[in-house]
């Protein structure tokens, strides 16, 4: 008796008839092929590996996939430098948005305590909203910005945005009274939140998917990046240097992504095949047989329209209405853990918290620490969970923020009790820092990309951003 016989399904197997020429060893190595061609999102190999496991696969179905899927063939050779460069230079606008982050730290400072930078007077409250338009200004252009998005591509999308970044730093370099301030920083929050939807949906669109969440936390380790870079530059320059130095990172970011490709599944959606060829061929290198990744783009555009509903229909839909909460949700909480408020003052936290070091040293400090931890990110994303991630982060940013109010609390009802915690403050501001980097930080932007089907995704992806 075979070992094959020992169990009743083997010995099913064994009845059933065979095509000549078939064997139990052929059969295995084509279901492990069709496996392996599921990572590159194939949706022939998803439907010959779920037909094996239901006992239906056929010998036709197999001599199919070895013509046809060569997204599992060994000879098809997918390189994947051409899609980190990619995925690095869409990133280079999160990294001018980072910039108009962490401007406010380094810049109160000058403009509020020293008077320095223009000829107006800014108090602490008119510098507050200042710090505080770029989200009016990200939260009013999330609905428009998707619908750009659909109509005109990812790619011309992020190159016209660096326009609205120049005419915005441009305002706040040489503002002549605080309104401009005001509309300076709407501006640039107009440019910074339409990258917050634009950018991570052309990574999820680029990209591989056994290296899509690698690719995918790029857009916030660039973003902690342009915080860092504010944070250092600021320390040693005026602010009016400062500004001009940030507003001339959108122009750098431009001329490196006028080369970088479109995304194929935009070019499908649009009938330009060619060009979608051009770009897969691009980001995955000539070697690359393209047929079978642009004809499944094809099925799936045809899908779509075959079955084409309008937007509030779509909305409608359990599966769409499931992934728009959770998209909601985990951008809601990212913006509600208070990262904002943390970057925009961290300076003056230092400051109160009298640490008796540079406040400029220690928020050079807090971006260097927010960097280091974002790039772990980038490498454990894909081998952790993502829900072990944010559990982990909610978890201990909730605790670190705890500490932080209990000192400051303290600090207000009696000095003398807190003068032997200086350090408390700056290990839970440290310790908040690494663990939003982790989780908070990276993954609801990379969820963002995966969670909405094509036809769907610009608006949708919009309408979480307004959070």
């Amino acid at each position: 008796m075979s070992t094959s016989s020992s169990n009743s399904s083997a010995g099913a197997e064994e009845q059933a008839p065979r095509k000549p020429g078939t064997s139990n060893e052929e059969s295995s190595h084509l279901l492990e092929a069709a496996e392996n061609g599921a990572k590159y999102g194939s949706r022939q190999a998803v439907k010959i590996v779920k037909a094996n496991e239901n006992g239906s696969t056929t010998p036709h179905d197999q001599e199919n996939l070895l013509g046809n899927m060569v997204h599992a063939s060994t000879e098809n050779k997918s390189k994947k430098l051409p899609q980190y460069v990619a995925a690095l230079a869409a990133a280079g606008g999160a990294f001018a948005a980072g910039t108009v982050l962490g401007w406010t730290s380094p810049a109160q400072p000058q403009i509020v305590d020293g008077g320095e930078g223009y000829d107006f007077p800014v108090s602490g409250t008119q510098f507050s909203w200042v710090g505080s338009s770029i989200n009016l200004g990200a939260a009013c252009v999330c609905i428009p910005i998707g619908f750009l998005i659909s109509l005109i591509g990812r790619k011309l999308t992020m190159l016209m945005l660096v326009l609205p970044f120049l005419v915005g730093w441009a305002m706040l370099i040489w503002a002549p009274s605080v309104g401009f301030l005001y509309a300076s920083r709407f501006i640039l929050g107009l440019a910074g939140g339409a990258f917050c939807v634009t950018a991570p949906m052309y990574t999820g669109e680029i990209a591989q998917k056994d290296i899509r969440g690698t690719l995918g936390s790029f857009f916030q380790l660039m973003i902690t990046m342009g915080i860092l870079f504010v944070y250092a530059v600021g320390a040693g320059v005026s602010v009016f240097w400062l500004s001009v130095i940030c507003g001339i990172i959108p122009i750098v970011f431009g001329v490196i992504f006028f080369f970088m490709p479109e995304s194929p599944t935009y070019l499908v959606a649009k009938g330009r095949s060619e060009s979608a060829i051009k770009s897969i061929q691009w980001l995955r290198g000539k070697e690359y047989d393209y047929a079978p990744e642009i004809e499944e783009l094809r099925e799936t555009d045809r899908e779509i329209r075959e079955n084409k509903v309008n937007l509030f229909a779509a909305l409608n839909r359990p599966v769409t209405r499931k992934a728009l909460a959770i998209s909601l949700g985990l951008m809601f909480f990212q913006q509600l853990c208070g990262i904002n408020a943390v970057i925009f003052y961290s300076s003056k936290i230092f400051l109160d918290a009298n640490i008796g070091i540079g406040s400029e040293w220690a928020t050079i400090m807090i971006g260097f620490m927010q960097v280091v931890a974002t790039f772990v990110s980038t490498l454990v994303v894909d081998k952790l969970l993502r829900r072990i991630l944010l559990l982990a982060s909610g978890s201990v940013m909730a605790l670190s923020t705890t500490a932080i109010g209990v000192y400051f609390f303290l600090q207000d009802q009696d000095q003398s009790t807190v003068d032997d915690l200086g350090w408390l403050p700056v290990a839970s501001l440290c310790i908040f820092i690494l663990m939003f980097s982790i989780g908070y930080g990276p993954v609801p932007w990379l969820m963002m990309g995966e969670l909405f089907a094509t036809y769907i995704k610009g608006f949708a992806g919009s309408i979480s951003v307004v959070n």
